[in-house]
């Protein structure tokens, strides 16, 4: 028998609902949510929380099994989508907050974030500027085709921001010995915060120690286009305080674009283009007035 199996022979589910990634097995002593395990191990990281006074995440019911853990089901509360990403970034500037510790290193280690991100821009500048040579040649180009070679330079600009702010960054923090870390849940989305009696956030699976700006990145990325990240971003930096690197580096991986393909029927096609173009155009309103200011100061 698998794991499942022997659970529903446990449980003796009266229903058994799949939601996402997990299954929320409904019985007659209430409900449980089952989940397959990943990366990190849940126990260590809630000892961990809890140790640092970050107790908003559902309880193991049970995680001594090799396959999948069990854990408490909460009843979510439904509200406004921003309303709820307010209530989530807070509760993220105090996870930070509360697990942020400086770790000694070497220049290697930001030698290498420098090293990362500049190979990758300087292969998306070689990706987008070859699409654009092949599509401004064509007589009868496709809506996809045509609406990313109009909007290129916008690509490029947004390119050029990063490459122009990742050496600054890189003689900002290269000759530090210190990195701010913090535990990240490192897959936030408006799905994975639940208000019950108390403020939860959930699947904890992929979370790690890093610096706490890719926490944000990630974020921004899966939900900027239903939400208006001004505010929330906002909320974010008045509660948890970046130091000058740390913005700097925030932004230009917010503003770094994705590598889009166009490999699928034209209606989808156009859409990716759109989409991605939305996301440019988003990104750089967001980030704009971050710069207007610090010019002005």
């Amino acid at each position: 028998m698998n794991s499942e199996e022997i659970l529903k022979e446990i449980y003796k589910p009266l229903r058994v609902t799949i939601l996402g990634k997990v299954k929320i097995f409904d019985t007659t002593n209430g409900k449980y949510v089952i989940k397959d395990k990943g990366k990190a191990n849940i126990r260590d990281v809630y000892n961990y929380l809890s140790s640092r006074n970050f107790n908003y995440f559902p309880k193991i019911i049970d995680d001594t099994r090799s396959e999948v853990n069990i854990f408490e089901y909460v009843e979510d509360t439904k509200m406004p989508n921003d309303q709820k990403a307010m209530d989530l970034i807070s509760l993220v500037a105090s996870l930070h907050e509360k697990t942020s510790y400086f770790k000694e290193v070497s220049m290697d280690t930001y030698q290498e974030i420098y090293d990362n991100i500049k190979s990758n821009i300087v292969y998306l500048k070689d990706y987008y500027n070859d699409l654009f040579d092949r599509y401004v040649l064509e007589e009868f180009m496709s809506p996809s085709k045509y609406l990313l070679t109009r909007n290129y330079t916008t690509i490029k600009d947004a390119l050029d921001f990063c490459e122009r702010e990742l050496d600054l960054w890189f003689n900002m923090a290269k000759d530090s010995n210190r990195q701010r870390v913090a535990l990240l849940h490192n897959n936030l989305e408006l799905s994975h915060y639940i208000r019950g009696n108390e403020d939860y956030i959930i699947s904890w699976d992929d979370s790690k120690i890093d610096t706490p700006v890719w926490d944000i990145v990630k974020f921004y990325k899966k939900e900027y286009y239903d939400l208006e990240f001004k505010s929330i971003l906002s909320k974010y930096l008045d509660e948890y305080k970046l130091n000058k690197d740390e913005l700097k580096l925030l932004f230009i991986l917010m503003v770094l674009p994705d590598k889009i393909v166009l490999d699928k029927n034209e209606y989808d096609n156009t859409n990716i283009v759109r989409n991605f173009l939305d996301y440019l155009y988003k990104t750089e309103e967001l980030v704009r007035p971050y710069y207007t200011e610090e010019k002005e100061k």
